[in-house]
């Protein structure tokens, strides 16, 4: 049985923000009117986008914040010192440096075969499995701790990982179990 690769790729990494300070919202929207969106009667934090690398980053006046849509926990982590050089050279006095905590990656992948998820879900364990409501079956994996949307053509969603070696590690370690447990077909 040939041993396909799968092929991997991060979707979304959200990363949370502390400044350790407080934020004068409408300051900023002043200071920078065409970079920030802000309806307080919507939504009580402002959102700043960037183009590169394309995210939005939610800004709250406790001084959090959350980056959202970033490709790669570097970029996450680049989105967040550039909004925040952006910010100091609008007039916004950022007095440490921000603490960044990476807290969900999702990634997606193609295991390059045909899943019987029939079998999966009494062979993987920690499974739910309902085809008339959801396509997918729902695999909680322990380590890494990882939740896994596994569909029968073989594609998957991977959510919950906060690095993205554990996404890596949690594709191979289910691949090799569904190898083994000959759960997965590859075409010829």
């Amino acid at each position: 049985m040939p041993k396909v690769k799968p092929i991997i790729q991060i979707e979304n990494v959200v990363a949370s923000v502390t400044l350790n300070q407080t934020l004068d919202l409408m300051s900023i929207v002043k200071a920078l009117p065409d970079m920030v969106e802000y309806e307080p009667e919507q939504f009580p934090g402002l959102v700043f986008r960037l183009k590169k690398p394309k995210t939005a980053t939610l800004i709250f006046n406790s001084g959090k914040m959350v980056c959202t849509g970033a490709k790669s926990e570097e970029l996450a982590k680049r989105a967040v010192r550039k909004v925040i050089r952006e910010l100091k050279r609008g007039g916004i006095v950022i007095i440490g440096k921000p603490e960044i905590k990476i807290q969900n990656i999702v990634a997606s992948a193609n295991m390059g075969g045909r899943i019987d998820l029939e079998r999966a879900v009494f062979t993987l364990g920690k499974t739910m499995y309902e085809p008339e409501q959801f396509p997918g079956l729902i695999y909680r994996m322990d380590d890494p701790k990882v939740v896994i949307l596994l569909f029968a053509s073989g594609k998957l969603v991977c959510t919950g990982a906060k690095k993205e070696e554990e996404v890596k590690r949690a594709v191979y370690k289910l691949q090799k179990r569904l190898e083994e447990e000959e759960l997965i077909t590859y075409e010829e």
